[in-house]
């Protein structure tokens, strides 16, 4: 078996991404790296900045002037990882609402994707890693030791979804998360920036049928096999 460094994990939303790629990271004792959490810093930093989200090039110069890592985590508080911002842990901050109502917008900069891209592959040559997005093994990552898509049916992924939002307590309609997670597969799949695309060597794991223990044994033989 081939040393195994790098291994990315795409696909679309609700696919169980997020899932695999802390579990298998933690059996591995790799750093789970959410590339998600790049653009939520940098929307947090220019909040605070008050520079408006929809000027382009002050966000896109933002972007090239900060400094965010991802780390494993060194607080028991529920984290997966630490994200730091200039070396103020914001692991929490980027999760506040304000930022997820602006974090779509700030995304698809093309300033931004390429200066979040270089960070990413700046933690990705200081850690083994499990990178999870939906870019990774088509822009980010393309020599990624292993690459893994994940993908299910909308009105499966629909289902999940809506399901998690139940159990966590509140309200939910289910057309809605279904009509949502379409939009969602149309802006991912056409935007012209890094579009979520199945990597040509990465192997792909249909979840529909499958319980999470069950993805995450198919991905651990998918390692040993390498």
């Amino acid at each position: 078996m081939e040393e195994i460094n790098t291994i990315a994990i795409d696909g679309p939303a609700s696919s169980g991404k997020s899932t695999l790629g802390c579990l298998l990271a933690d059996d591995l004792g790799y750093l789970y790296f959410d590339t998600g959490v790049m653009y939520r810093a940098v929307t947090l930093a220019a909040i605070r900045r008050d520079i408006p989200i929809t000027n382009e090039k002050e966000v896109g110069e933002l972007a090239n002037q900060v400094r965010i890592d991802v780390r494993p985590p060194s607080v028991d508080d529920g984290r997966d990882y630490d994200v730091l911002l200039d070396g103020e842990d914001v692991t929490w901050d980027i999760r506040q609402e304000f930022v997820n109502a602006s974090v779509s917008d700030v995304s698809v900069y093309r300033a931004v994707r390429d200066a979040m891209t270089a960070q990413q592959r700046r933690i990705a040559m200081e850690n083994k890693v499990v990178m999870v997005g939906r870019d990774i093994g088509t822009v980010v990552m393309p020599e990624a030791d292993l690459k893994i898509y994940l993908d299910a049916p909308v009105v499966v992924r629909a289902h999940r979804r809506y399901q998690e939002i139940i159990e966590r307590g509140e309200k939910a309609d289910f057309n809605t998360v279904l009509k949502g997670l379409m939009n969602r597969d149309d802006i991912d799949s056409s935007r012209d920036i890094a579009p979520l695309a199945i990597a040509e060597d990465a192997v792909v794991i249909q979840t529909e049928c499958l319980g999470i223990q069950e993805v995450l044994e198919k991905a651990k033989e998918l390692v040993r096999n390498v």
